[in-house]
């Protein structure tokens, strides 16, 4: 058998080999929804178990987009920069939501409409994130030369700022309001507003639609920019156009559930992990089925186990952390 043979045959071995793990895991999570959303729904009373439903596919639809959105932006950012231990986070988007949720209740208090009406504070999120973030990083890009790395030890800085910024509007601020506000500051799913839900499935479909062209380019990004550019890609351009995209998925991810520190390092990494491949589309796929287990998983303990009182950033933090120190201590010569 020829060389070539031999390799068709191992890709095809792969391939097959990651679509039934996608299965089994697709499997895992959908069981993990069924326990989510029937768990003490009391079925035997139907007028308590619709308000139970009522409450839970909000927060279950929630779920699944803040995944899908990070997982997406987390593969992306790492193809990207060619490093597996970085995320979009190190582009200020967590310090970006939290300072202006701080800075809407020190200046408007918290009986102001954008922070009292979901809709319009989802909305504003969102845009403005999107808007800052791109301007911002669209100039660095070419300020620095396309320089990845600068962007990122930029973004670093911004997140310093806007994080003493936060700080000192917060040593002024009233003790009451700064107790409604801390809520808005970590993810929880307690208390969704189902409303905005179309609005982000939505952006999610623009995004895709946007960067349809870009994300079947992924595969060749990651061989790094001189073997993309010989191949035909017209790389800062793809490149401009992929970091809107990230930007804008972090947006629609932290508008719709708030600040989720290490998720997308915990799915991206356990997706290349468990898939061993380098084909984006599969990737893509098993970190949004691994962040919607991850998610359901920690709703399920912080609402059965803890009873609301820790939210599910914790348990994602605390998860994260281990793993980063996992990466770094034990897979080092991986990345």
């Amino acid at each position: 058998m020829s060389n070539t043979a031999v390799k068709t045959t191992k890709k095809v071995n792969v391939h097959r080999r990651n679509v039934i793990r996608l299965i089994l895991l697709t499997v895992v999570v959908l069981i993990a929804v069924v326990f989510y959303l029937l768990i003490n729904s009391h079925p035997e009373k139907p007028s308590l178990f619709k308000y139970i439903l009522g409450l839970r596919l909000p927060t279950l639809v929630c779920m699944v987009i803040a995944s899908i959105s990070i997982g997406v932006a987390t593969l992306i950012f790492q193809s990207i920069v060619n490093n597996r231990i970085v995320t979009p986070a190190l582009l200020g988007m967590n310090s970006i939501y939290s300072f202006l949720h701080t800075a809407a209740v020190f200046v408007l208090g918290t009986g102001s409409q954008l922070y009292l009406n979901a809709n319009l504070a989802f909305a504003v999120d969102l845009v403005t994130m999107g808007v800052v973030a791109t301007l911002i990083y669209w100039y660095l890009f070419k300020a620095t030369g396309h320089n990845i790395l600068y962007i990122m030890l930029i973004g670093t800085v911004l997140s310093s700022l806007f994080g003493s910024v936060q700080s000192a509007m917060i040593r002024v601020m009233d003790p009451n309001e700064y107790d409604a506000l801390l809520g808005t500051l970590v993810a929880d799913f307690n208390n969704v507003n189902g409303e905005i839900i179309l609005f982000a499935v939505g952006m999610l479909f623009v995004i895709a639609f946007i960067l349809r062209k870009e994300l079947k380019l992924l595969d060749v990004i990651t061989l790094g920019r001189d073997q993309a550019i010989n191949l035909g890609v017209d790389y800062d351009t793809v490149i401009r156009k992929l970091l809107f995209g990230v930007v804008l998925c972090m947006a629609v991810a932290t508008a719709t559930i708030g600040p989720v520190s290490f998720l997308g390092l915990i799915v991206a990494n356990l997706s290349r992990q468990v898939l061993k491949t380098y084909k984006h589309s599969h990737l893509i796929l098993g970190a949004s089925l691994m962040g919607m287990l991850a998610l359901i998983g920690g709703q399920l303990i912080a609402q059965h186990i803890f009873h609301f009182t820790v939210p599910v950033s914790t348990f994602v933090t605390i998860a994260g952390g281990i793993y980063f120190l996992y990466l770094l201590l034990v897979k080092k010569g991986a990345y």
